[in-house]
């Protein structure tokens, strides 16, 4: 089909759902959880002593007391967005586009940043009333989607507050709302490394806004909103390993199937053609990552620091077990499996980085590593599918061990922060369930979306990846003799 009538797909997709917008009543957000105010008691005068006894005389009504912000929580809650935009704009960008081909470099920046964008702006249209908004709570849709009367944002001002773990301490809603549009963009834009090199742009526009809509929207509405059907359950997911990296690592599983390999796969020497762009990326994720899981906690206490310590282990932990398993396997250790192994750390910490000791980070790096390396290579090469930049292998494999470890180690006796009364083989049960929930809808989500873009033409043409999508479809090239 031509450009210009998958394009128009893209657009009409919008236009529906902004039309929705303009119908859905307009009502302020309502947090599940607010935060209850402080009370205090009304002054009495002192009555003559004629007057009725004192403890005859009526008290005054209480007063609540406004909830607070403070201005630590406020800084800290913007650096850690700016700090996931730069784990996306350029880190991911880096990353995946320095491990493809030269002529392919481009497109990788051009998909990652276009789709970012795009989960940007459709997470203020209509993205955050669906995950966190109002409408659906007496339904059935409501352990799935929150509701339409959010759409466009609609009477949320910039004094409408988002309340936090703490009680009686709020944050801006707005500042709420641009953290979780991160994690939006940057899910959607890693599924994008599994179909890297052979995606048309076209189809990346479309897949931007639909595919959040069945996958992304219901599974952070699922995991993290309050009468979400994953959180009533109990299950643990404090910065997304759920929510972005099972849901992508699948997502990317049938995207890279349903396309097919790459033109040459197998039969020709693909090396990454410039591994110190690769090591750029995986380290601004690293940096940025920081943001994504201290600033889950959503406040600039002590419960922001335990992240930042366990986000430190298990990455390095992971770095190294990986280039120590190729040292092994292979008799080298290679600079693209610690980049790999920086990310498969990252991606295991993210569900517990919250709730379990620094000894368990150490654990789940160790442990999460190599079962990467094996999906890699050795499962990947049995099954025959091409994951390009082993998005499932990676974000999903270790997202699902990331997920159920956190069940394991949230434990007390093993250096979590359970209560003495935590109960380790139902918690684990809880998350076994959430990743096997996560795992399925993902996948049929996913499944739909990309049926209906190769209808409409999912591939690029033999030709251009011959040639490479950077001159076919952006008219560039990253590099010139």
């Amino acid at each position: 089909m031509k450009l210009w009538k998958t394009i128009g797909l893209a657009g009409a997709a919008m236009v529906a759902a902004v039309a929705l917008g303009i119908a859905a009543p307009e009502m302020a957000f309502a947090q599940d959880a607010a935060a209850p105010a402080a009370e205090m008691a009304a002054p009495v005068e002192a009555a003559p002593e004629e007057i009725a006894p004192v403890e005859a005389v009526e008290e005054a009504p209480a007063e609540e007391v406004a909830a607070i912000q403070e201005k630590g929580d406020i800084a800290w809650m913007i650096m850690a967005t700016i700090l996931v935009v730069a784990m996306i704009i350029p880190g991911l960008g880096l990353f995946y586009g320095g491990l493809v081909r030269a002529k392919n470099m481009l497109s990788v920046l051009m998909q990652v940043s276009t789709c970012a964008m795009i989960g940007m702006i459709c997470w203020a249209l209509w993205g955050y009333s669906l995950a966190f908004g109002t409408g659906f709570e007496d339904g059935p849709l409501a352990p799935f989607l929150g509701g339409l009367n959010q759409f466009f944002l609609a009477g949320i001002t910039i004094d409408s507050e988002a309340a936090t773990f703490t009680d009686g301490v709020v944050i801006p809603e707005f500042l709420f709302i641009a953290f979780q549009m991160t994690f939006a963009a940057i899910t959607a834009a890693l599924v994008l490394g599994s179909v890297a090199e052979r995606m048309k742009f076209a189809a990346v526009v479309v897949f931007s806004v639909l595919w959040p809509i069945l996958s992304y929207y219901p599974i952070a509405h699922m995991v993290w909103a309050g009468n979400g059907f994953l959180f009533e359950m109990g299950a643990i997911d404090f910065a997304g390993g759920t929510v972005v990296h099972i849901n992508a690592g699948v997502a990317g599983l049938v995207g890279g199937i349903l396309l097919g390999h790459r033109s040459g796969y197998k039969s020709e020497p693909w090396p990454p053609h410039s591994l110190t762009m690769t090591y750029i990326g995986a380290a601004l994720l690293w940096v940025g990552w920081f943001g994504f899981n201290a600033g889950s906690n959503l406040e600039a206490t002590s419960g922001a620091v335990l992240p930042v310590i366990n986000t430190l282990l298990a990455t390095a932990s992971a770095g190294f077990a990986w280039i120590l398993t190729e040292w092994i396997t292979k008799g080298k250790p290679s600079m693209l499996g610690l980049a790999s192994g920086v990310i498969a750390g990252l991606v295991a910490i993210t569900p517990a980085c919250g709730t379990i000791g620094p000894m368990g980070a150490i654990i789940l790096g160790l442990v999460a590593a190599p079962i990467a390396v094996i999906f890699c290579s050795v499962i990947k090469k049995a099954l025959n599918y091409d994951d390009s930049l082993d998005v499932f292998g990676i974000h999903g494999v270790c997202g699902i061990v990331g997920a159920i470890g956190t069940g394991i180690l949230t434990a007390p006796g093993l250096g979590g922060i359970g209560d003495a009364e935590y109960d380790l083989v139902g918690q684990t049960t809880t998350q076994a369930v959430a990743v096997g929930v996560s795992f399925v809808w993902a996948a049929v989500a996913s499944l739909i979306v990309f049926v209906v873009l190769k209808a409409i033409g999912l591939r690029a043409s033999k030709e251009a990846e011959e040639e490479g999508l950077d001159i076919m479809e952006h008219g560039e090239r990253a590099y010139h003799p």
